[in-house]
């Protein structure tokens, strides 16, 4: 992998890690359902008016819409809506890796490596530590619905899998075209028109322009810069020499929320997290296949 290539791999996960700063954000002014429902219809009606369609089965892309775009965002949204830590919520979301890992072996027939099994015991041990001290602290459904959104993820990974796509990048802005209106739905459902309408009246005000700023970077840097790097990486390198790259998100995610929104984890946090990466990047990534020895005879 060229050099070049290490250092968009390095800024594709820093603005990842910032993401989770915008969606913080975002979310001091917008309810959490209807948050996630104009992150994705800005990007729709661009898509659908200019982005060629991305030639896959229907049925692919609405379960790669419906789990990581309607599943993934709204559990998460709401999970630090109601008092997930915004570091610690970067973190647990890299749970999606091992999750797809034993979702691939359940429905798709997928192989699972015993050092991939490993990988996945590591990271569910810091998983439980992690949630473990939340529930210490009362805190333990907002990490409950964090891992059901990295489970969501993990299930739109499969029609991913299933669909794969010509052009990545089209299929994932064309995603954005199912999640808006369930998720206007649901927020309709949960949350009720008068926020909805109370949200979008008080954009003026300081809360709302920083809201309006945190969701522009959302949509454009972490969703289009973020991914049209991403995806040009993948296509130009080996998968299995992208992958860990994105394991620097929560590094990320965990330092900005400590530099600039004073989030203190306790020593016990951290050292999960680095139990939680180290089974990801175990769990996640493929050993090359041995190349068969040529027998005399």
């Amino acid at each position: 992998m060229p050099a070049r290539d290490r250092l968009l791999a390095v800024l594709v996960a820093v603005l990842w890690g910032l993401n989770f700063l915008a969606i913080h954000a975002t979310l001091g002014q917008f309810p959490p359902v209807f948050a996630g429902a104009l992150r994705f219809a800005v990007i729709a009606v661009p898509t659908i008016l200019f982005v060629p369609w991305p030639k896959v089965p229907v049925r692919h892309l609405l379960g790669y819409g419906l789990g990581f775009g309607t599943g993934q965002f709204a559990f998460l949204f709401i999970a630090m809506d109601t008092g997930m830590p915004t570091g610690l919520a970067s973190l647990v979301l890299q749970a999606s890796a091992p999750f797809t890992v034993l979702l691939g072996a359940v429905f798709l027939g997928e192989r699972v490596t015993p050092h991939q099994l490993a990988g996945i015991a590591l990271a569910v041990a810091g998983m439980a530590a992690i949630a473990w001290q939340r529930s210490g602290h009362a805190a333990l459904l907002p990490m409950v619905l964090t891992l059901l959104a990295a489970l969501s993820w993990a299930f739109g990974n499969l029609s991913t899998r299933k669909a794969k796509p010509d052009n990545p990048l089209h299929f994932t802005l064309w995603m954005s075209v199912v999640p808006p209106l369930p998720m206007f739905a649901l927020s309709l459902v949960m949350e009720g028109p008068a926020a909805q309408w109370r949200s979008l009246t008080t954009l003026g005000t300081p809360t709302g322009l920083t809201a309006l700023g945190g969701l522009t970077y959302v949509v454009l840097i972490g969703t289009v810069v973020g991914s049209g790097l991403w995806t040009t990486l993948m296509r130009r390198n080996p998968a299995g020499v992208v992958s860990p790259f994105s394991l620097l998100v929560p590094v990320v995610g965990l330092t900005a929320s400590f530099l600039l929104l004073g989030e203190r984890p306790t020593w016990l946090e951290v050292g999960a997290a680095v139990v939680v990466i180290a089974g990801v990047l175990l769990g996640s990534v493929r050993r090359p296949a041995r190349k068969p020895e040529l027998v005399a005879v």
